[in-house]
């Protein structure tokens, strides 16, 4: 099958969870471009439509998503936890996750940050992602046992705004200053124009990487927050840091 708007390719390298249509574009758009300009699969799993929004109706969100996912070199699912604005931790949610996880089997997985200044969806699908990488690991899940267990190599939280920003854990920075990378970025945020209608959240999000970009040494950068210490084979991939 040709890959579409809902059909990965695989091996997925990266899975993004957001919890509504807009969130991985403006929160980790540019990484997205990033990893599909090197060519590795990113797959994008949208776990609502937007449905509680105060702009757009889910029938548009949807559009401007699938939209989105194609300018960032992507693909996209969506799939129904409990609706916008009205996410709750469940272990059935953990586990539909986990299924998520074996179906795609990713090296890398990002999610939202954990950190509670936010909207409550945000949080809670951080948490939830993060239980649904742990059991997919155990073979003896009984909703998912048709499916062979999986362990991801990292997850990554992603911050949507300032406010979500673990303050308790260094973040990596992934350099985003290529043109072509900002301008798929850019296009990706805007393709949201019931969103981008409202507030300027394109030049919030585009200022947020110059700044950690200028404070790197560099031209834009995202922060990815890891979960668990990185590990790496040599020093050799750590060559470059934020102090110049």
């Amino acid at each position: 099958m040709k890959p579409g708007p809902t059909s990965p390719r695989e091996p997925v390298s990266v899975l993004v969870f957001g919890a509504h249509p807009d969130d991985v574009e403006f929160g980790c758009g540019g990484v997205v471009a990033r990893e599909t300009a090197a060519g590795r699969a990113v797959h994008l799993v949208v776990c609502s439509r937007g449905e509680s929004g105060s702009h757009g109706t889910p029938a548009i969100r949807t559009v401007e998503a699938e939209k989105a996912a194609g300018l960032l070199g992507a693909t996209v699912e969506f799939i129904e936890l409990d609706g916008d604005s009205h996410l709750e931790i469940r272990a059935a949610h953990a586990v539909k996750l986990a299924g998520i996880l074996r179906r795609l089997r990713p090296a890398m997985v990002l999610a939202p940050s954990i950190v509670e200044n936010q909207h409550p969806d945000h949080a809670k699908l951080g948490r939830l992602v993060r239980d649904g990488a742990r059991l997919a690991r155990y073979g003896g899940v009984a909703e998912i046992r048709d499916l062979p267990p999986h362990v991801i190599g990292q997850l990554l939280f992603y911050a949507i705004t300032p406010e979500a920003e673990p303050a308790d854990i260094t973040p990596v920075l992934i350099d985003v200053s290529p043109p072509e990378i900002l301008e798929a970025w850019k296009a990706a945020m805007e393709a949201h124009a019931s969103q981008v209608a409202a507030r300027q959240y394109v030049e919030m999000q585009i200022t947020r990487a110059r700044v950690r970009g200028l404070r790197a040494g560099i031209g834009h950068a995202i922060a990815l927050f890891p979960n668990d210490p990185l590990v790496l084979d040599s020093l050799a991939p750590a060559r470059r840091s934020a102090r110049w």
